[in-house]
């Protein structure tokens, strides 16, 4: 859906930031308000558009996800996501210092650190709000193939800016003005040639035509 339609309100709701005024939110057959935070905290692993991330050192950013996770572990989560590379080449490499909220770091690094944290905590559910919103197409990529395989046999809520990330769900939802307009698969959708349809074909042609511009500034150089 568009920016401002109601797609976030759904996984804030899920994540519990606020309640629902009205209807129940069941996860498992239970509703959400009889979990403890403890259980939430436990089995959800999220990514946010804006992440946040604690006072302290990159390692423990992402350890944050498992308290008792190796360096190992930590190391191996970081380069699932491709976040590896670009932490090995700062000064102090995975004990570099993040900043308070993360603040020296760019919004893409702390979105990569973020996917680490939440790969290593192993949750039974994933929540990926525009979790790639300021990462490349080349590392998104990556991070794509990665999380195909985490989210399989997994409850997942992917929502994303470019389709082409959830092509593959079970089940897309198309939400404007708080509303569920439409829903299927990618295919299903595409068919029916309604919303979801002129939403992915407008961002392909426009994917298509930087290609194209990118193409053509290359060969100028």
């Amino acid at each position: 859906g568009e920016t401002g339609g109601g797609k976030s309100t759904i996984v804030n709701l899920v994540c519990r930031f606020y309640e629902p005024k009205e209807g129940r939110i069941l996860i498992g057959g239970k509703d959400i308000r009889e979990r403890s935070q403890l259980w939430l905290q436990s089995s959800l692993g999220y990514v946010l558009q804006t992440p946040h991330l604690f006072s302290g050192s990159i390692r423990e950013n992402i350890r944050y996800g498992k308290l008792d996770a190796t360096d190992e572990e930590v190391e191996a989560a970081a380069k699932l996501v491709g976040a590896h590379d670009f932490i090995t080449k700062l000064e102090n490499g995975y004990d570099t210092d993040a900043g308070e909220g993360g603040n020296l770091m760019s919004t893409g690094q702390k979105q990569l650190i973020s996917f680490a944290r939440a790969i290593i905590a192993n949750p039974a559910i994933f929540v990926l709000d525009e979790a790639t919103s300021s990462i490349d197409t080349e590392a998104e990529m990556k991070i794509q193939t990665a999380v195909e395989t985490l989210l399989h046999n997994r409850t997942s809520f992917i929502i994303a800016h470019r389709l082409s990330t959830v092509r593959n769900a079970d089940r897309i939802l198309v939400i404007d003005a708080g509303e569920v307009v439409e829903e299927g698969t990618h295919k299903e959708l595409m068919s029916k040639k309604g919303r979801y349809f002129d939403l992915y074909m407008g961002q392909f042609r426009s994917e298509q035509l930087e290609k194209s511009m990118n193409i053509l500034s290359g060969a100028e150089a």
